[in-house]
């Protein structure tokens, strides 16, 4: 993940590079938190927050929007037990995530960052993103397991697909953010991620197999220790909620570096600021 996580500093260094000079250039780190909401955790934002980190890139085109790009690394964690939604069912997981996406900000007020006038604006926020997260569960890899019977011929439609690790995310939300100085600039932001994927806690249909059957020294009794570790399940019977796909967010400070380009672009709603 490491690979993957330089890959996506490149992108964004080489997208920084290609549109230097068109526009006020900020450049700069994230440092905050990120969640899940989903299966194991319905209702409660917040709810086992893990630290989260990233690089982010801002190209002010005008006093009132702006283009962010963001490469993120993040924490998400569900259990039942935790979230008390179902605790009989006992089921947990954890995950990286990373994520590379894009977004238009929407500043409330004029801002210009190293304006004495215009120096503080909520904002809100939306665009689209990409991410890889990979389900695990006390360092087992969650996908490996089939927990739902992906990739077999367990279900009563037929064969289920394996998930991806890759999906698609639409990531929108509000911040406030603050001209420090001439050249530094402090943003507050919580963002919610709508994906596309009921996978990103291994949770979403029916179980494929009876607990009664699977005992110690069979084949897939390592898959029943993470499927149904209650050992109480009987076959289709509800796993999750497959009408509702997960969530997950970030939230946290960001601060960043301005790069002036102004004098040499002699943008008019940067020289009146």
């Amino acid at each position: 993940m490491q690979r993957f996580m330089r890959k996506l500093v490149l992108i964004i260094v080489f997208i920084t590079v290609a549109f230097a000079g068109k526009a006020q250039l900020e450049v700069g780190a994230f440092g905050g938190g990120s969640f899940y909401m989903g299966d194991l955790n319905p209702k409660y934002p917040f709810l086992q927050t893990a630290f989260a980190y990233g690089v982010v890139a801002r190209y002010n085109l005008s006093s009132r929007w702006t283009i962010k790009l963001n490469g993120l690394k993040g924490s998400l964690i569900g259990d039942d037990n935790k979230s008390n939604f179902l605790p009989d069912r006992g089921l947990r997981f954890d995950s990286d995530i990373y994520e590379l996406s894009a977004v238009m900000e929407f500043n409330f007020l004029r801002y210009f960052t190293g304006s004495m006038k215009d120096f503080i604006s909520p904002y809100l926020f939306g665009g689209a993103g990409f991410f890889y997260n990979r389900p695990m569960n006390d360092g087992k890899n969650l996908r490996d397991f089939h927990t739902e019977g992906q990739g077999t011929s367990f279900d009563d439609n037929g064969t289920r697909q394996e998930y991806s690790y890759f999906h698609f995310s639409i990531p929108f939300g509000l911040g406030l953010k603050y001209s420090v100085s001439k050249k530094i600039a402090l943003s507050v932001e919580w963002g919610m991620r709508k994906t596309y994927t009921d996978y990103v806690d291994d949770v979403s249909t029916t179980y494929y197999l009876s607990s009664t059957t699977v005992q110690p020294g069979d084949p897939n009794y390592s898959y029943l220790v993470v499927s149904d570790p209650g050992k109480n399940h009987e076959p289709y019977q509800q796993r999750g909620n497959s009408e509702t796909n997960d969530w997950y967010s970030f939230a946290g400070i960001t601060i960043t570096y301005n790069i002036d380009l102004t004098k040499r672009n002699k943008c008019s709603d940067f020289e009146n600021r």
